[in-house]
């Protein structure tokens, strides 16, 4: 499913009318799972169409048009949620895809290598991106902020940072 990109995983129903519980792994939660959108499971043969979308907890919980109790979204628990690459919408400048700055190479402004980013966790205010540390199998935690990150570059998958105090601890 190479033109496809994964979304969220469904870990649970959720009460007795039909909705699932959802590990987001999208940068947009919002338009990802907005009702009317088509996701496709891990078979890439069954499409579904969400119906409906609200936060709960850590969760994101939804309906799909079609699955209307417990016994109809049972068989799609542990299911792989993915969304078609064409169906991507267009960013704003400094906007980026988590799956365009994975991979990427981080360099501080001075030109060392820092390592690669190999996830994106969206605890709160901003995204912190998590660097394999260069010949090591440390992790260094990079806030995505103006004080940090000087420059994103896609094409090129390069990152420069600026290496602020305490951040490298």
């Amino acid at each position: 499913m190479n033109n496809t990109l994964d979304v969220g995983k469904i870990v649970n129903t959720h009460g007795v009318r039909g909705e699932v519980r959802v590990i987001a792994n999208t940068d947009f939660p919002e338009k990802r799972f907005a009702p009317g959108t088509q996701l496709l499971t891990s078979d890439g043969k069954t499409e579904l169409t969400v119906a409906s979308h609200r936060r709960h907890k850590q969760f994101d919980l939804l309906t799909f048009e079609g699955y209307e109790d417990l016994d109809s979204v049972e068989s799609l628990k542990n299911e792989t949620l993915f969304v078609r690459k064409e169906e991507l919408h267009d960013l704003d400048e400094g906007e980026f895809y988590y799956f365009e700055v994975i991979g990427s190479q981080v360099v501080t402004v001075d030109g060392d290598v820092v390592g690669e980013v190999t996830s994106i966790m969206s605890p709160g205010a901003n995204d912190v991106w998590v660097v394999k540390k260069q010949g090591s199998q440390d992790e260094l935690l990079i806030p995505y902020i103006d004080d940090v990150v000087k420059g994103v570059d896609i094409d090129a998958k390069k990152v420069v940072i600026e290496m602020i105090e305490g951040l490298d601890e």
